[in-house]
């Protein structure tokens, strides 16, 4: 055993052990890490929302935000069969599990993936926004290693993983996203003046009609 895993295990065990006398956490910390994703679901849809007021980079940042995530956790799948790292309940399996225990791999995390890549997305949108996911992130990571789920390293690197994909995708696609988001807002102008004028038109007509 090399010694990073080792401090790795050694560090998910005193998690663990903290779990084990810290009951009055086990409901809040079990629920977020199972379903603390709807949260981040949440995140994202006031992310864009908020970029409708914005420029055409905020919403085509809004947009990757959400795409990021999507396509982090894609890549992460690949990694997760490349590595091939057991569950840390596999081989500790007198340990504290709070969760149902699932035969998936462990390294790296798919809830700190979508969290790591929500926070970078987010901030791309609205710093402010982006920060409060980013400390979302950091509990959901925790909460992850609290409930038995996963080894400390295996959270830590799906934050990196998924910041870095939603943080280099953005790079790639910033350009060319901005411009269609640009577009599709000069059409809705365009449609939106149009429909305006058509609206007042038909109540020139009709105004026309009533007094003739």
């Amino acid at each position: 055993m090399t010694g990073v895993a080792h401090f790795d295990r050694r560090i998910f065990l005193d998690v663990n052990a903290f779990s084990r006398h810290t009951g009055w956490l086990h409901t809040p910390v079990t629920d977020f890490a199972k379903y603390g994703v709807v949260l981040f679901g949440l995140l994202l849809v006031i992310g864009l929302l908020h970029s409708r007021r914005g420029t055409a980079g905020t919403l085509a940042a809004a947009v990757w935000a959400a795409i990021g995530v999507l396509i982090a956790v894609g890549v992460n799948q690949l990694v997760v069969h490349a590595v091939h790292r057991a569950r840390p309940y596999t081989g500790h399996p007198s340990v504290l599990v709070l969760v149902a225990r699932s035969a998936d791999l462990s390294f790296p995390s798919d809830h700190a993936v979508m969290a790591g890549a929500t926070a970078t997305g987010l901030v791309l949108v609205w710093r402010r926004l982006g920060l409060i996911a980013a400390v979302a992130a950091a509990v959901m990571a925790f909460a992850r290693v609290y409930v038995g789920a996963h080894y400390p390293g295996d959270v830590v690197a799906g934050l990196i993983l998924g910041a870095v994909v939603a943080g280099l995708g953005w790079l790639l696609v910033r350009v060319p996203l901005t411009r269609a988001a640009g577009w599709l807002r000069s059409r809705a102008v365009l449609d939106r003046l149009l429909v305006d004028r058509a609206t007042g038109d038909a109540g020139t007509a009709h105004r026309s009609g009533v007094t003739s």
